[in-house]
């Protein structure tokens, strides 16, 4: 009787609340899936139910052991867990900021031409240029968040992204070949950047140190990043940390127009 009472004071406040932790908990899973922190994550569950039961089991010595442990674990998880904590808020920020700029571009008397659209099918021309003579690119590009820290540790550019300009920057024999280009409205705003590198141990074998690069700089930011392997000639997609399949360039260059969208 009890049990069909608290169903029947089942209001929709608490089918609210049951709706935003299960979304809590599929973003948490969704960020640490496939990655060392799920071990961390389980670890820790473990060892709260343990703490649990010596608490009710009245073991006193073990129970202030694991509950002092657990106090200060809330330190060690914001270390521990910094990258996720700091993807997790990024992927909340970016999603409402995004939804806000698709409104504000539906509004024709907001259009100007800060809004211009990046010329996907050059680069993606570049990019296959590039790959039949094994020239190694590295290119990202920005959305809601803002790369300024990332453009400060290269050359500061404004050119208009044409097929020759991806091409001659990439140029072996160019002095702006190394490190990455920065992409924003349709214009190199900066070359020679230095991304952060992912430490992520899973990545194939067959992705070099540019490819590292593409991950670590989709994990802590929005940005898209393209590479073209200097070994093989493949052209590579970035989002979010992970590598994006693609059937051909045709499909890809859908995929990055959508997410640029």
């Amino acid at each position: 009787m009890e049990i069909f009472d608290t169903v029947l004071k089942f209001t929709i406040i608490d089918v609210i609340d049951v709706i935003l932790v299960a979304l809590l908990l599929y973003y948490v899973y969704k960020l640490v899936k496939g990655t060392v922190a799920i071990n961390i994550f389980i670890g820790i569950v473990i060892i709260y139910v343990i703490w649990k039961v010596t608490q009710a089991l009245q073991m006193q010595l073990l129970s202030n052991i694991l509950g002092g442990f657990m106090t200060a674990g809330m330190f060690a998880l914001i270390v521990v867990f910094q990258q996720e904590i700091r993807k997790f808020l990024l992927m909340i920020g970016s999603t409402n900021f995004a939804s806000r700029k698709k409104f504000l571009k539906q509004l024709s008397f907001l259009k100007t031409e800060a809004n211009i659209e990046t010329d996907v099918d050059v680069i993606i021309s570049a990019c296959n240029k590039m790959g039949s003579t094994k020239t190694g690119a590295l290119i990202v590009f920005e959305r809601s968040n803002s790369l300024d820290f990332l453009v400060n540790t290269g050359d500061e550019m404004n050119i208009k992204v044409t097929q020759p300009i991806i091409e001659s920057i990439f140029f072996k024999n160019s002095p702006l070949h190394d490190g990455a280009i920065i992409i924003n409205n349709n214009v190199v705003v900066a070359t020679r950047v230095i991304l952060p590198v992912s430490n992520e141990k899973k990545l194939p074998q067959r992705f070099g140190l540019r490819h590292r690069a593409a991950v670590g700089v989709t994990e802590r930011t929005d940005a898209l990043a393209l590479t073209v392997s200097e070994e093989t000639g493949q052209i590579s997609y970035f989002k979010n940390g992970e590598f994006v399949m693609f059937k051909d360039t045709v499909e890809l260059m859908e995929q990055i127009k959508m997410d640029l969208a």
